[in-house]
């Protein structure tokens, strides 16, 4: 397991490396790159994979529990992070853009399922735990990214009236809805939904196409890893990245682990899997997600590369405290 986890980590930090290369080189252009290649993967690549995820998303076979004891923290989280962050915006103790608490929310709970996930999970619980693990990968953005979304439209709908906006309470809201639903992220899961319920599946070569296209999204993000430490490096970020890193690395799992626990009676395999899919590094979704809204880019990039770094650490934690054999439910 170590080996298989050592090799996956290396071949990620080589393609961000590639990355940083090219950005130090000015390959691409004299300009901030890296913005381009979000703008790319944020209106191409990745819709292209989320809404080929949702029509093949089979919603009655899904395990529902197990998925409740690993959204239901980590939603929480994401909800405790903006409130804070919010409320510290709002009283004046942080000088923020108006997404910045929806950007530090999404990455103190969104992992990278894919990249580390995906072979650590085969590697150590086999079939049994993989389709666990998929089953998590598949709710992933529904849930986060689209629960992120509302409550950074939220803030800029907020940021909007407070800037002598006219709207009323209603249109306010009706605007903050729109902007929510025609997204990048939330529509094509939500008509990728709507395609499963109405049509099932994809044409081949509607899903060839989809296929082609989202199987771009890990590398060209990869790459964008090391565009943006090229173009903002990570001084001055450092800080407040570790506080993040702190939260997806041991919060988030923790909270997961009571929850499953004693909350869903979750032992064994399945315990293990989603503690584990807790504890994975900030994924690059959330580097994604703060360049559309362009907010502490520099600061979620170093939050991506540290956790990833650090994961080599906290893997093993977690492993440990897995292998304690926790006492059966009362």
């Amino acid at each position: 397991m170590a080996s298989i986890l050592f090799l996956k980590l290396l071949a990620i930090f080589v393609v961000v490396a590639i990355g940083w290369v090219v950005g130090r080189l000015k390959w691409l252009g004299e300009g901030d790159s890296a913005r381009a290649l979000s703008n790319v993967a944020f209106y191409i690549f990745i819709p292209a994979l989320l809404f080929r995820t949702m029509v093949r998303l089979d919603l009655a076979h899904l395990p529902w529990s197990l998925l409740a004891a690993f959204f239901g923290p980590a939603t929480v989280l994401l909800l405790g992070v903006y409130l804070w962050q919010q409320r510290r915006t709002a009283q004046g103790a942080l000088a923020l853009p108006a997404a910045a608490p929806a950007v530090r929310a999404m990455s103190s709970a969104f992992g990278n399922n894919v990249q580390v996930g995906l072979p650590l999970v085969a590697a150590l619980f086999g079939e049994a735990g993989l389709s666990i693990h998929i089953a998590i990968i598949s709710l992933h953005s529904l849930v986060l990214m689209t629960t992120a979304t509302a409550l950074a439209e939220a803030s800029l709908a907020r940021q909007r009236q407070q800037q002598g906006g006219t709207d009323g309470p209603w249109r306010t809201l009706a605007i903050t809805a729109r902007h929510t639903l025609i997204h990048p992220v939330v529509l094509p899961i939500l008509g990728g939904l709507a395609w499963q319920g109405l049509f099932g599946g994809l044409p081949p070569l509607a899903d060839e196409i989809l296929l082609t296209l989202s199987q771009a999204v890990i590398p060209l993000c990869l790459v964008l890893i090391g565009l943006s430490l090229a173009h903002y490096g990570l001084r001055g970020a450092f800080k407040q990245a570790s506080v993040l890193v702190a939260l997806k690395l041991l919060v988030l799992p923790a909270v997961v682990l009571v929850a499953a626990r004693w909350g869903w009676g979750l032992s064994g395999v399945p315990l293990a899997v989603v503690v584990l899919a807790a504890a994975l590094p900030i994924g690059v979704n959330a580097l994604i997600f703060a360049q559309r809204y362009e907010a502490l880019e520099a600061e979620v990039t170093s939050a991506v590369v540290l956790s990833t770094l650090c994961f080599m650490l906290s893997a093993p934690l977690w492993l440990a405290v897995l292998s304690l054999g926790l006492p059966p439910n009362p």
